[in-house]
């Protein structure tokens, strides 16, 4: 769904979007590492160009900068082969759609020039969700960092897993998610200063998977409102 008024600073919401006609969107590790990295150097109000960015340090090292004046704080990220999720909110007016403008340009320039091709790579303006309660916004975080476990089991949802162990140590080992810097403790592109801290629901690894998984399977009422998602 296409948000029809303006994002409010202190709300949340869910951002996504995929590959036009579906397409593959990341072929490689770096094509991850490239969008997390813009995730993280575009998040400021001021116009960076990251070819410039790279000519004078790694990736690493442009990870470890902290950004002057970011305009938009992330509560939680995905890459999947073909589309993304991020959990997201303002923090200056119109930041998200200013956010969202520079990293989808961006990542479709270096795309298009890497791959030698032309026109949209996105499905078109990125879709939102406006999470309005507490409950919503929690189902999400799940939902965003569950999203991997279909590469591996695609219908682990509607079936129960077929080796919940497997599957944990899968989601948990996920390198294109925000999963990792919640469970080490690191984090980089998440700000978790502006969000609802969930980690003292999840002790360990194995409390963690436990929690998201009854998330998503006994929030069935939202199933009609996240039926859009490109999942």
């Amino acid at each position: 769904m296409e948000r029809k008024i303006p994002f409010v600073k202190g709300e949340y919401y869910h951002i996504y979007n995929r590959g036009v006609e579906k397409r593959i969107i990341f072929k490689t590790d770096f094509d991850y590492k490239r969008f997390i990295l813009l995730l993280h150097v575009l998040n400021t109000d001021k116009n960076l160009k990251i070819r410039d960015l790279l000519r004078s340090s790694s990736f690493n090292e442009l990870l470890k900068i902290k950004n002057d004046n970011p305009i938009v704080a992330i509560g939680s990220y995905c890459l999947m082969p073909n589309h993304f999720h991020l959990l997201i909110t303002p923090l200056v007016e119109g930041g998200i759609s200013k956010f969202m403008l520079k990293l989808e340009t961006a990542y479709s320039m270096y795309f298009n020039g890497k791959n030698e091709r032309s026109g949209a790579l996105f499905q078109g303006v990125f879709k939102s969700q406006h999470l309005d309660n507490d409950e919503y916004l929690r189902y999400i975080y799940s939902y965003i960092h569950l999203n991997p476990a279909k590469l591996k089991d695609k219908n682990w949802k509607e079936n129960r897993p077929k080796d919940s162990r497997s599957l944990k140590e899968f989601i948990v080992s996920y390198k294109y998610s925000s999963i990792g810097e919640y469970i080490n403790n690191n984090f980089t592109i998440v700000n978790i200063s502006v969000f609802p801290d969930y980690r003292e629901l999840y002790k360990s690894n194995k409390e963690f998977f436990k929690i998201m998984i009854d998330d998503w399977l006994n929030y069935k009422e939202i199933t009609t409102i996240t039926q859009g998602n490109p999942v």
